[in-house]
């Protein structure tokens, strides 16, 4: 029999297989400090870059179940693999049974739409892992909004690592910087605009911004999320009312607590209590 999920309000879910969603929590709790949050982090199965479109379908699904059975009636999947390969089968095939009143935001979308307002060359690049280069979800999502946009994208594929391992200062860094940022912008000389399309990235902007030739815009997604929830809330009356309101965060992952809580100060200026589930 099918669990019945909590009706009454909860705190608005916010899901990444790792610690990179803690850049975009920590963006929507500044411009929203009143509501109540949860974050789930799939540590002990990251990095969802590198899997396949099954698993990371399913794992992610695992995760937004979890988030509702909590009692969250909103569920900002803040981490592009998950928003490139699950977010649209998710919305189309599992909420109408799950519960049609609930929603699952991603990050792609609210990154997408600043971007015709940004670039002046119309030639954009992404930086981002294998996963969301090989979906194309820019691509096509800009596509949808700004046809004359020119794309392209470079998978980089040790930085989670790096932002991970506390390498994110670390002169090896310097080196996988540079590299993927010259292999994007040999693509493309023309490219005004660099989407960082990942949310592990903003903790490498001082390298990112040294390497990055002047005169290229980099778009990193955190205040682009907090701002399209803001705006999502004011549009949508009948969820913000089931959103409660009392500016508490709780953190649950699916690995061992202390390294979260290790890990979690380098994307956090806060200690913070986490505790472990399993999806």
């Amino acid at each position: 029999m099918k669990q019945k999920l909590p009706s009454s309000p909860g705190s608005i879910g916010v899901f990444d297989s790792g610690y990179g969603g803690l850049t975009i929590l920590s963006k929507i709790r500044e411009a929203l400090p009143e509501y109540d949050y949860v974050y789930l982090g799939d540590n002990a199965r990251a990095p969802y870059g590198t899997r396949s479109f099954e698993v990371v379908y399913e794992f992610t699904l695992q995760a937004v179940t979890k988030l509702f059975e909590m009692g969250c009636h909103l569920v900002i999947l803040a981490c592009n693999t998950a928003s490139a390969k699950a977010l649209r089968s998710i919305q189309i095939n599992d909420l109408p049974h799950l519960d049609p009143a609930r929603r699952v935001l991603g990050v792609i979308r609210p990154t997408v739409e600043c971007i015709g307002n940004i670039t002046r060359s119309r030639h954009v690049g992404v930086l981002a892992t294998g996963g969301t280069i090989k979906s194309e979800s820019y691509p096509l999502e800009i596509h949808k909004l700004f046809p004359d946009i020119k794309v392209s994208g470079e998978a980089c594929p040790l930085w989670v690592s790096l932002v991970e391992n506390n390498e994110a200062q670390g002169d090896g860094t310097d080196y996988f910087i540079r590299k993927y940022i010259n292999e994007l912008l040999a693509k493309d000389r023309e490219i005004d605009t660099a989407i960082l399309g990942c949310t592990h990235y903003p903790i490498l902007l001082p390298k990112i911004r040294q390497y990055m030739p002047d005169g290229i815009t980099i778009v990193s997604q955190g205040k682009l999320v907090a701002d399209s929830l803001k705006d999502y809330l004011r549009r949508h009356p009948e969820i913000d009312a089931k959103c409660t309101q009392g500016g508490e965060c709780t953190y649950y992952t699916t690995e061992a607590e202390e390294k979260f809580v290790e890990s979690a100060s380098i994307f956090l200026n806060e200690a913070v209590t986490v505790q472990r589930i399993e999806l």
